[in-house]
């Protein structure tokens, strides 16, 4: 349920393309600062790819009676933070886009930002809060994946409705929010169960990356 090609004005297409590029271009030079760092990490870089392409390539029912998918963007922007995320979410996009026909290249800026840049930014603050707060770190990615999921809907619904603001910003977001947001929270809560299955095999085997990269803290590793 990405915003389908041709669905927004080209005004704000143009808008979320350059907000979208901004973040992009910075993400690639994170990703370069990375791997040269930690040359170990382009598997575990190529793993949140494809994590992320699967879950959001899956059309799955919702109890709303509609279908949705999930985003997978919250584990990658724990690992790696919410830039490098982005640039995986626009590779992820376009392929979806060229090849599988879902969301659009006209609309690819706007879906951008919602599943590659503010959803991600929301989980990877949210997995640093808590692990700060001493919170374990499988707990933390629980909800950071949780709010990447359905914070990616609530910021399409705020897209939409900036774009189609009838009769009122308030009214449309209120439709758009019950649309997208309401029949994300079970595919946010599935998604973040297998996020801290995938986690916690990480953990086992990886910790020594992952404390490097700055995900892990180094009395849980």
């Amino acid at each position: 349920m990405h915003i389908m090609e041709g669905y927004l004005p080209l005004n704000w297409c143009i808008v979320w393309f350059v907000i979208s590029f901004i973040v992009v271009a910075f993400g690639i030079y994170q990703i370069k600062k990375i791997v040269d760092e930690n040359p170990e990490s382009k598997a575990l870089l190529a793993v949140s790819g494809a994590f992320m392409f699967i879950l959001s390539s899956l059309k799955l029912p919702s109890v709303t009676g509609s279908c949705s998918h999930p985003c997978g963007n919250g584990f990658g922007a724990v690992v790696f933070g919410p830039a490098v995320t982005a640039v995986l979410a626009t590779i992820v996009l376009l392929f979806q886009a060229i090849l599988l026909a879902h969301g659009g290249l006209t609309t690819l800026g706007a879906n951008i930002f919602s599943m590659g840049i503010f959803g991600p930014f929301v989980a990877w603050i949210a997995y640093k809060g808590l692990t700060k707060a001493n919170v374990s770190s499988t707990i933390a990615i629980f909800f950071a994946a949780f709010l990447g999921d359905l914070l990616t809907y609530v910021a399409t619904s705020f897209q939409l409705a900036i774009a189609f603001p009838a009769p009122t910003f308030s009214a449309a977001l209120g439709k758009f929010l019950v649309i997208f947001a309401v029949t994300q929270i079970p595919l946010a809560i599935g998604e973040a169960i297998l996020t801290v299955i995938i986690w916690d095999r990480l953990k086992a085997y990886k910790p020594k990356l992952l404390t490097k990269l700055g995900a892990l803290n180094p009395n849980e590793a």
